[in-house]
């Protein structure tokens, strides 16, 4: 059986949430198709440079124990192209006469 993103979302909460709390941070599903799963890191973690070293250690390793179906969990770095798409607007504007 394929997990849904609640099941995942229920991993993430009881197994890794308290963890990345405890670093003043969290976890975002990005993306979750053909069984691989993309995260952001968010809070503190999203910029620690130990982010790849969490992702697989700690949020692959639990995800994979308790829904062996995901075959990779993959870190999404970066900023989103949301963000991108609202800085361009932004910058659009204050660059008017």
């Amino acid at each position: 059986m394929t997990p849904t993103l609640n099941d995942i979302e229920t991993v993430l909460e009881r197994q890794i949430r308290p963890i990345l709390a405890n670093h003043h941070g969290d976890v975002a599903v990005v993306d979750y198709t053909d069984h691989v799963l993309r995260i952001r890191l968010t809070g503190r973690c999203s910029a620690c440079p130990s982010a790849l070293l969490t992702t697989e250690e700690i949020i692959a390793a639990k995800v994979k124990e308790y829904l062996p179906q995901i075959r990779d969990v993959i870190l999404v770095s970066g900023v989103s192209d949301d963000l991108i798409s609202q800085a361009k607007s932004l910058l659009a504007h204050h660059s008017r006469p």
